[in-house]
């Protein structure tokens, strides 16, 4: 799967090494390209406050800016509880966990297929986080 990772485009890994900076939780890689036509991946990830949420999408979108690449869309950033960030071929959902729990973006796209983030790119021991 790492071979997979690797192969991914860099905007993309780039904004999940972002939200492993800012210690978002739950990180979450889904390919969503049999399922929907909209875009190819989605990146999922948790804050534990609407201010946590809000410094990790910042921290996201800084860090893309720097390579040029811009959002199309933000949505959700004034409460912090949902924050939607659109690069086209991938869409970066930064949540609460409450909110994330009620909305299952991980249920309700079950068949996208879930891709592991290496441990080097998340920093963390991941025996741990359970």
């Amino acid at each position: 799967m790492k071979d997979f990772y690797d192969a991914l485009p860099d905007e993309m890994k780039l904004a999940i090494k972002a939200a492993c900076e800012k210690k978002a939780e739950d990180l979450v890689l889904l390919d969503v390209r049999q399922s929907v036509s909209f875009t190819s991946f989605f990146v999922i990830c948790s804050g534990n406050s609407d201010r946590q949420v809000q410094v990790i999408a910042n921290h996201i979108e800084q860090s893309l800016k720097e390579q040029k690449a811009r959002a199309f869309n933000i949505e959700g950033y004034r409460s912090g509880n949902w924050i939607l960030m659109d690069y086209s071929d991938f869409l970066v959902h930064v949540f609460l966990p409450e909110t994330r729990a009620f909305y299952n973006l991980e249920g309700l796209w079950h068949d996208g297929i879930r891709i592991e983030i290496p441990d080097e790119v998340d920093g963390r021991d991941k025996s741990e986080q359970k």
